[in-house]
């Protein structure tokens, strides 16, 4: 079965079309905003490549939205998805605006640390809201195959964006108009994601029940404590059916463990394949076994449909698990560049297979007047547990991020999350308990 195969099979469908096309101009900004980021926060001459530094970085990126991040959810169920498409995109168009001209005017400061943070919370609740609209516009026997293409895609969009971003930075001369040229054309991008979401009916994405609207400050606080109600009830919900509750946890903790090696990947990059000191050098090494891992991505395009002809969705978590194992082994054998790069791609291919089949676990067993609150709990769990993982990495990997006890204890901690997950599938014989729908 081939991508485009796959893709044909699904674009039949006008509504996913539009969803996908959205996604694809909406993530390209993505890459080019997020790869600015990386250079300022990473690989800057000015900044120190210690792991305490990373994970530091990644704490001020990722803690904030995981204390705010649940509040998405029971708004992705009370609101209008397409308009939500429609209007974070257009926040991010001035939110970034708002940042190249403090680049170009005021270089680095507080208020532009404060900008990024903001604009990348926005992002994360456009992509919950992706999500929890793609059972709208494909048949539920194409979940899967939808799942396969549209978040794996749409991360190929974010690299191109991403490269795009790198050679605008290569042609432009270096000076304080370099940055913000660059977050110009990503504002450019988001505001045709945002036009492009309007071609989308008003009630197509859902919810089912739209809230009436609140005028007025007075109802803020009564909306928080609504918000923090209807999400409680969400992870009960969740809970009690078991199926979709247990891919979540899984998930979460695969993506702690991919999140220790990610940053093992950025010090080996910077401090142990190229010279510490040259910090271009190290920009480029990790853009390399970035791609290098990308292309395990790829692979899960291809493999995840047919595996699903062969097992279900949650055996093949569990073989993306042991594939993970797999890849730990390996960055335990040595610190050589072609060791490393055959890990990066088997954990590229173990992180995006078991997300596909996840995606497609929660969908297929989550009531649509949940699945926003669903995709919110996701995407606070992703931002938790690679929060959580930056702060293990400090505390056990060394400044040139390879630690031989550190990877083994990584590939058992992959297998024990395996073989306690293929338990609890098996409890339950894949199937979810009934639980009332709201």
């Amino acid at each position: 079965m081939s991508i485009l195969a796959d893709l044909r099979t699904v674009a039949v469908h006008r509504g996913f079309r539009k969803l996908f096309t959205v996604r694809l101009v909406s993530q390209c900004g993505d890459g080019m905003f997020q790869a600015g980021l990386a250079t300022l926060f990473f690989f800057s001459p000015e900044n120190l490549a210690t792991a305490g530094a990373v994970a530091a970085a990644f704490a001020v990126l990722l803690l904030p939205f995981t204390i705010v991040g649940p509040f998405a959810g029971p708004l992705l169920d009370r609101w209008r998805r397409r308009q939500v498409l429609f209007v974070g995109n257009a926040v991010r168009v001035v939110l970034t605006i708002a940042l190249a001209v403090l680049m170009a005017t005021d270089g680095v400061s507080v208020v532009v640390y404060v900008l990024a943070l903001v604009t990348l919370g926005v992002n994360r609740f456009l992509l919950a809201a992706l999500s929890a609209s793609l059972p709208r516009v494909v048949p539920r026997e194409q979940l899967l195959m939808a799942n396969t293409l549209s978040p794996t895609l749409g991360a190929g969009a974010a690299v191109v964006g991403a490269g795009i971003g790198f050679l605008l930075g290569l042609v432009v001369p270096d000076g304080p108009g370099k940055d913000g040229l660059v977050l110009t054309v990503a504002a450019v991008i988001f505001g045709l994601a945002s036009l492009l979401a309007l071609r989308l009916g008003k009630d197509q994405l859902g919810p089912d029940v739209v809230a009436p609207r609140d005028r007025g400050l007075s109802h803020a606080w009564r909306d928080i404590r609504s918000t923090a109600s209807d999400l409680v009830a969400g992870a009960r919900y969740l809970v009690a059916r078991r199926t979709p509750g247990m891919a979540l946890g899984v998930m979460s903790a695969h993506r702690f463990l991919y999140g220790v090696n990610f940053i093992a990947l950025i010090l080996i990059s910077r401090n142990l394949l190229t010279d510490p000191t040259d910090a271009a050098a190290g920009l480029a090494m990790f853009g390399l076994l970035s791609g290098i891992s990308f292309a395990g991505n790829g692979l899960a395009i291809v493999l995840t449909p047919l595996a699903h002809e062969r097992m279900a969705p949650s055996a093949w978590v569990i073989l993306c698990l042991g594939l993970g194992a797999l890849s730990q082994v390996l960055m335990a054998t040595a610190p050589v560049f072609w060791l490393i790069a055959t890990a990066a791609v088997l954990m590229g291919l173990a992180v995006q297979g078991a997300k596909i089949a996840v995606d497609t676990i929660v969908q297929r067993d989550t009531a649509d007047s949940y699945r926003g609150r669903a995709f919110s709990l996701y995407d606070t769990l992703y931002n938790g547990a690679f929060a959580g993982a930056a702060a293990v990495a400090a505390a056990v990997l060394p400044d040139t991020g390879w630690s031989r006890a550190a990877f083994i204890a990584l590939a058992v901690l992959y297998l024990g999350l395996a073989a306690g997950y293929r338990s609890g599938v098996r409890r339950l014989h894949d199937t979810p308990r009934p639980v009332p729908a709201a």
